[in-house]
């Protein structure tokens, strides 16, 4: 059964999804087109997915946009996926901010033109008093990269004696991660039809629900992403305890609520 946005609604759903976004360049190439085509059409289902987790309340919305990896892929491409990012943020970004959205890119955007991250902090700082779903763009980002950088701070602190050495816990790393100040990860989505979270949110994803779909990006609609949905209420998330634990406690928290 595939559930309407009014009936998942009234589930509990996740606070944070993460999506990685794959399947463009197999979209277009089934229908003949160069892949740079399909990364166009994948921005259709950019924005669809924003405003669907924006109608259903979801406090945090993660794209996996473009990874460290990707520098590897044909100049052409990435060519012209810097030629959509700047477009995007130049034509969208108003949009997102009639409609209360906060946008932040994560990841080391140092590599980009000056022009692109000129882009990026005029986009950050014309929403960041938006109240409404937080959208965060990962942009030349990894996971290895997020840890790294996060320890290299904590290590810059000892050093200068501002912590010791036992300062080091989950915790104090979890605080210099990106999106430190945002809900954990509750739901990582990968379209595409591959079983790999390929170095996205390694750490953010330790107790996230996996979700994946043979659908391709350029597919992704409201319904494939009612189905995600759907099937995240459906599980039984324990973070280590067992199912009885759970409910347990959720009987002690309705007694005292």
């Amino acid at each position: 059964m595939i559930l309407t946005a009014d009936a998942i609604s009234q589930q509990s759903l996740p606070k944070h999804v993460a999506i990685i976004m794959d399947g463009n360049g197999r979209w277009a190439q089934a229908r003949k087109r160069p892949r740079a085509y399909g990364h166009k059409k994948g921005v259709d289902s950019v924005r669809n997915a924003v405003q669907f987790c924006s109608k259903l309340g979801i406090e945090s919305l993660t794209l996996f946009a473009f990874s460290s990896e990707n520098w590897r892929r044909p100049e052409d491409e990435v060519s012209t996926l810097m030629e959509l990012f700047l477009f995007v943020l130049s034509k969208e970004v108003k949009k997102l901010h009639k409609n209360n959205v906060k946008l932040t890119i994560i990841g080391d955007i140092s590599r980009f033109p000056d022009g692109l991250q000129q882009k990026v902090a005029d986009a950050e700082q014309l929403t960041e008093h938006n109240s409404g779903l937080k959208l965060n763009i990962a942009a030349n980002y990894g996971g290895r990269w997020d840890i790294m950088q996060a320890a290299q701070s904590l290590a810059e602190q000892v050093a200068d004696g501002a912590i010791q050495a036992s300062d080091i816990t989950e915790d104090a790393i979890s605080s210099q991660l990106t999106m430190a100040d945002q809900s954990p990860l509750d739901l990582l989505i990968r379209t595409g039809g591959d079983y790999r979270i390929s170095n996205f949110l390694l750490w953010q994803a330790a107790y996230a629900e996996l979700y994946f779909t043979e659908t391709l990006w350029p597919d992704f609609n409201e319904e494939a992403f009612s189905e995600a949905l759907a099937c995240y209420v459906s599980r039984e998330r324990r973070f280590g305890c067992t199912g009885e634990q759970i409910k347990q406690l959720l009987a002690e928290r309705k007694t005292t609520s």
